[in-house]
């Protein structure tokens, strides 16, 4: 289950792998039932994410294709962030959710 790992220790594994020399986003999802997914995020150069848009499409995406969600439904997934919302259809793949504020900040140029 993703809340059970220690995506600090293995995340770098993943980013860092020989295999994806340019590093490499990671994903870990688990499916709760057949609308919705609950899903952990490790970016490559930030660590661990509150939430990834494309990440949440690919996630059910690829859960529709093995069979584990209907596809032309919305499916729920759980971030730490909160819930996104992902349809996948025959026309493409549809994301939804609620925008919040994380930072605010000014920079000097």
């Amino acid at each position: 289950y993703p809340d059970n790992l220690n995506l600090e220790e293995i995340g770098p594994q993943f980013e860092y792998d020989p295999l994806f020399p340019d590093r490499v986003n990671a994903e870990f999802v688990h499916v709760i039932d057949s609308h919705t997914l609950k899903m952990r995020v490790w970016e490559r150069g930030n660590g661990e994410t509150s939430a990834c848009g494309t990440g949440a499409c690919a996630a059910v995406v690829a859960a529709v294709e093995n069979g584990f969600c209907p596809m032309d439904e919305d499916i729920t997934v759980r971030v730490r962030g909160g819930n996104l919302i992902v349809r996948y259809t025959k026309a493409g793949v549809m994301l939804s959710g609620k925008p919040v504020t994380v930072f605010e900040g000014t920079i000097r140029i």
